[in-house]
């Protein structure tokens, strides 16, 4: 194997395991790592395609995994820990006592796949040189990808952790020893985005990777996919500074993303739930919906743009299994995961369209109230098990009460779940937001009436042919409560998705006055408040227990929203400035 990095350079891991995707073909290489650097590597354009695929592998890691779950959805209101797991980590968590010392504070995977990128960044163009196989125009989509997928890693770090180490060499033997220091979120969004755009012109689009239906057409990064990650990092920026002109930028890019499926649609001519010709969305009809997209043998649904590839074989999803579906490697067919659905998903309104947003919402008409957890309309559960990724069959009987029945249609030992980064409602919801964002007022009845026709799309597929309460628009048309319209449809639609922690930032964000993106946390003698309305929604899966109470008392401002750094990171490196209202007096307890 390569030399592993010494463990006092901080952050960024350099241990590569190649099981190559070898151009799209399915798993099948074991490369040597020794030779990632040595003199006899870097020759070929098989060489660099390996290093490439490694780089997407390295993607599908356990923490990176864990961490999208726990960081994106766990900190919400959408998640609750099993209440006979025990699992005090999680509990400090729930408890916001997020000590520098817990586990998932550790960033490393994810520097991990980004020294990987600088890898290649480093090394792809000297191949040119060697394999005249290997043309400046491969070298420019080789360096496409890199650049995107390491900005994706970024900005998860970005809006976990707020001011990251932002490093773009690589780091490959010992001899190699650098302590970075933080940048703010201004520097590192912005350089981000200034390497997607380099990355644009040259990264393939979706359906170019030889037939439209081959995996990495989903499995790497591509035109949309970039796009979509744009449009995400000027969203968030735009809640952070207030920014118009990054409202409108993200509202652009969601377009090219829509613009582009459907132009996929018509070239592939893929059948379409509906003939119209104003249908730009090609929704797939509400009833087979969730099969489609998170069935097991459905492979990549035509609705997403980014998927990590699990197949199940020497890859299967090992950490959605455990938090969604069961704990360990058993196949007794027992439901023991770590997490569950909050008790949100079993409230039910006779009246979907509401608009004071202190509930989801959800309608027995709609397909996802069946479909997203188990316990659905069971008022004696106590805890619901999530259902969305780990059953694979839709729902359609919508009279059926399912009690507590659990189906075994997914098979343990071949968990083979993809996890979906984007996909186009996603996306729809998004511009929807930015839409919102950008009204100027209550009176600006063309931006609210645009926002509202993106809601109606994703929500009215999931409806129940025929149901009478579906939304309608007067009952959002105040900005306001177009806002928690937009932010409640994003809950019905992409929960347990990694997405409503972030979501919840954003919202909180837009309503806070002085944040400076450009001033690292720890520089500030004070830091803006939170935006109270926010925090009544994350403590509403307290329900009862009286810890929602303590929750919104310690969640005061901004440094907060975000999670410490790891101990022993801040013990190696004297250059990272810990959060400021995790710094503790004295830390001994191991989580």
């Amino acid at each position: 194997m390569i030399k592993k990095i010494a463990e006092k350079i901080t952050v960024i891991g350099c241990c590569l395991l190649v099981i190559g995707f070898t151009s799209c073909n399915d798993f099948l290489t074991i490369y040597p790592t020794d030779r990632i650097v040595g003199a006899d590597f870097w020759k070929t354009k098989a060489d660099v395609d390996q290093m490439v695929d490694g780089c997407y592998l390295s993607m599908l890691d356990y923490s990176i995994q864990e961490r999208a779950i726990v960081w994106g959805a766990y900190r919400s209101d959408e998640l609750a820990k099993r209440t006979d797991y025990v699992d005090n980590t999680l509990d400090n968590i729930s408890a916001v006592n997020l000590l520098p010392t817990n586990r998932y504070s550790n960033w490393s995977a994810f520097y991990k796949v980004i020294n990987n990128c600088n890898i290649v960044l480093n090394h792809a163009a000297d191949v040119m040189a060697e394999d005249p196989e290997f043309t400046m125009g491969d070298y420019q989509v080789v360096r496409a990808q890199m650049l995107a997928l390491r900005s994706l890693c970024y900005f998860y770090l970005v809006r976990t952790f707020r001011d990251v180490p932002y490093v773009t060499h690589s780091f490959e033997d010992d001899s190699q020893i650098e302590l970075p220091e933080q940048s703010s979120p201004d520097e590192v969004l912005q350089n981000c985005l200034n390497d997607l755009k380099e990355a644009e012109p040259y990264i393939m689009r979706t359906g170019a990777y030889v037939g439209s239906t081959k995996w990495c057409n989903w499995g790497y990064m591509t035109r949309s996919a970039v796009h979509a990650l744009m449009s995400d990092i000027y969203l968030w920026r735009a809640s952070m500074t207030h920014n118009a002109g990054d409202y409108q930028q993200a509202i652009v890019y969601a377009d090219s993303v829509i613009n582009a499926k459907h132009a996929y649609y018509k070239q592939n001519e893929i059948k379409s739930v509906t003939t119209k010709e104003e249908d730009i969305y090609h929704l797939e009809d509400g009833d087979m919906a969730f099969s489609t997209i998170f069935g097991t043998n459905q492979g990549n649904s035509h609705e997403s743009i980014l998927e990590w590839q699990y197949n199940g074989r020497n890859n299967s999803n090992r950490a959605l299994e455990n938090y969604y579906y069961q704990e360990g490697d058993d196949n007794s067919h027992r439901q023991t995961s770590i997490l569950m659905a909050s008790l949100l998903f079993s409230s039910v309104s006779a009246d979907a369209n509401n608009a004071d947003g202190k509930k989801i919402y959800l309608s027995k008409n709609d397909y996802r109230f069946w479909n997203n957890v188990y316990e659905a309309n069971n008022e004696e559960a106590l805890q619901m098990s999530i259902r969305k990724m780990v059953d694979a069959t839709s729902i359609t009987n919508l009279t059926l009460n399912l009690g507590p029945t659990k189906s075994n249609s997914r098979e343990f030992r071949e968990f083979r779940q993809n996890w979906i980064v984007y996909r186009l409602t996603d996306i729809m919801l998004m511009k929807a937001e930015a839409l919102v964002a950008t009204a100027a007022n209550d009176s600006d009845q063309v931006s609210l009436k645009k926002a509202f026709d993106l809601v109606q799309v994703v929500n009215k597929r999931s409806m129940k042919k025929n149901a009478t309460d579906t939304l309608k628009f007067d009952g959002f048309s105040s900005k306001a409560a177009m806002e928690l319209l937009v932010l409640a449809e994003r809950e019905r639609e992409l929960c347990f998705e990694g997405k409503r922690w972030f979501d919840l930032m954003r919202y909180c964000y837009r309503h806070m006055e002085g944040v400076d993106i450009r001033q690292k946390l720890a520089d500030a003698s004070s830091w803006p408040a939170l935006y109270s309305p926010m925090l009544n929604l994350v403590i509403r899966k307290y329900s009862g227990d009286g810890g929602g109470d303590a929750v919104s008392y310690k969640m005061k401002s901004e440094p907060y929203l975000y999670w410490p750094i790891l101990e022993s990171e801040t013990k190696v490196n004297k250059f990272l400035k810990q959060n400021p209202v995790y710094i503790q007096e004295k830390t001994t307890s191991k989580n």
